[in-house]
């Protein structure tokens, strides 16, 4: 492309299309400033219209041309721009760090997993463990008191551990505390208690002489009877009760006693009248002292199952040595 003084000549092209309409007009100017007609048909004198009109032009519009289009941002222009300064960063920098503080501060709920209830039957090896330790009875009495697994669902009950002889070859064993018992922290205390002295005074035998205990260690709600669940988790602190004491003969007061020891459901008539090895002793069952308060009809068989009670317990040499009963 051609340029004359700055102007291209596609300029000059239009220019002069757009400016024909205006050569008469200007002819008349030139013409009234004394030019002769054969000026005014000069292709010379006409150009030289034209240039003048054009800086006209130039000088009261824009320039006559292509209209140059806004540049896109270039890298060097992006450079020129001010850095934003430390006090306008600041607010953004100060918003993004209060976030992530927040953020680490809020609990993550979603990823703990809930603790698991404790089932008290699941702490049976450490429970196993425990009761090994416990080397006498006073230790077990202490572990005991301090068991909230051996608790029924009566509140404030007192511990009914046993009492007796801690030497004894004769452990008797009854089912659970009742009120009297539970006032006293002592087994057969109660109505039931002074009918068991008795049948033991006709065999000659003292109650300081032997060891007597439960299968529960507290009282349940009513007097009820214990409950598999009772009964189960009771066991293990009677069964290392009975492996301190030792004993050679273990007579069940009652049908819950025997069937808990036995792990039997038999009848207690059915269970009458033998002895059964239990834990290195010889166990044998009778009727509940309770029993016969409320059916006199079973004195007869009580009477006949401590006679043979004693007469095991004279065969085997237990100590004390009792006075013959007869």
């Amino acid at each position: 492309m051609f340029f004359r003084n700055g102007v291209s000549v596609l300029s000059y092209g239009f220019a002069f299309g757009l400016m024909m309409s205006e050569i008469s007009h200007i002819n008349q100017l030139f013409t009234r400033n004394h030019m002769s007609d054969q000026a005014a048909n000069d292709p010379q004198a006409l150009l030289a219209k034209a240039e003048a009109f054009l800086k006209l032009q130039e000088e009261v519009y824009a320039p006559i041309g292509e209209v140059p289009r806004p540049k896109k941002a270039t890298a060097s222009a992006e450079a020129a721009k001010p850095a934003p300064s430390a006090s306008q960063q600041q607010p953004q920098t100060q918003i993004q760090g209060e976030q992530q503080n927040k953020a680490q501060a809020m609990p993550q709920t979603h990823d703990q997993a809930p603790e698991p209830s404790i089932d008290k039957n699941q702490t049976q090896p450490d429970l196993t463990t425990s009761l090994e330790n416990c080397k006498t009875l006073e230790e077990l009495k202490a572990f005991c008191e301090a068991a909230e697994i051996l608790k029924t669902d009566l509140e404030n009950t007192r511990l009914v551990f046993g009492k007796g002889n801690p030497q004894a070859d004769l452990l008797l064993i009854g089912e659970a505390p009742g009120a009297k018992e539970d006032q006293m922290g002592e087994p057969f205390v109660g109505a039931s208690g002074n009918l068991l002295t008795k049948i033991l005074g006709a065999i000659k035998v003292d109650r300081s002489q032997i060891y007597i205990a439960n299968i529960l260690k507290h009282r349940p709600p009513d007097n009820r009877n214990p409950t598999a669940d009772e009964r189960t988790r009771s066991l293990p602190y009677l069964e290392r009760q009975i492996d301190l004491i030792q004993p050679k003969l273990i007579l069940c007061l009652g049908l819950i006693s025997a069937q808990t020891l036995l792990q039997s459901t038999a009848a207690l008539k059915d269970m009458r009248g033998s002895f059964y090895p239990y834990r290195g002793a010889e166990l044998m069952v009778t009727y509940h002292p309770a029993a016969l308060l409320r059916n006199s009809n079973l004195k007869r068989g009580t009477w006949e199952d401590v006679q043979t009670l004693r007469q095991r317990y004279d065969a085997l040499g237990c100590k004390p040595e009792l006075p013959p009963y007869l």
